[in-house]
């Protein structure tokens, strides 16, 4: 429980001060983000439970990464961060999970996830930012990758990259559990009004 308390303590200071650096109010970031001004408050406080969805837009919103809302300051000059220590911020019905590893740091960061999704388990994602581009790596078993209504089909050994500002999902499919690292490139500043 002490985890979870420091964990959201560090997400409501993360985001007010992303907040702050973009000269957002909270209501136009309630907006910007499609997130309810009391959501925004309850967070900023340290109270309420935001979801993955919830996360995701406010980082785009922001022009900063999911992870750069949930981590801490870091020491030294090299991080290492181990898959049994990082919380999933997703979790399927049966059993498939993504979890963020880390974030690089400068003008324009790339986000680290690792995704298990089990066959016929989806994860429809939100169209994100301008700009922002994906790319996944398939290191075991098969997934279809559908992007903007078409589907892809992408094997074990092979990497699919694609503009992430238009609807997309990930879809496990084939008989076994399919593994991928997925990087998300964001673009550099805050994002624009819309």
């Amino acid at each position: 429980m002490a985890e979870t308390e420091a964990a959201l303590r560090t997400l409501a200071r993360n985001v007010r001060t992303a907040r702050t650096r973009a000269g957002l109010s909270l209501d136009e970031l309630s907006r910007r983000a499609k997130v309810s001004k009391g959501a925004l408050v309850g967070l900023e406080r340290a109270q309420g439970n935001p979801n993955f969805a919830t996360l995701v837009r406010l980082a785009d919103t922001l022009g900063v990464s999911v992870s750069a809302l949930m981590e801490g300051r870091t020491e030294g000059r090299v991080r290492v961060v181990s898959a049994d220590t990082v919380m999933p911020l997703w979790t399927g019905e049966q059993g498939g999970e993504a979890r963020l590893m880390l974030t690089t740091s400068g003008p324009a960061p790339t986000e680290v996830w690792r995704w298990e999704l089990q066959p016929g388990e989806e994860y429809p994602s939100h169209p994100h930012q301008a700009g922002v581009v994906e790319t996944v790596s398939v290191t075991a078993g098969r997934m279809t990758l559908v992007v903007d209504g078409t589907e892809h089909a992408v094997e074990a050994g092979q990497t699919a990259t694609f503009d992430g500002d238009a609807p997309h999902t990930y879809r496990g499919a084939g008989a076994g559990t399919c593994r991928l690292i997925m990087t998300v490139h964001l673009p550099p500043g805050p994002a624009s009004a819309t």
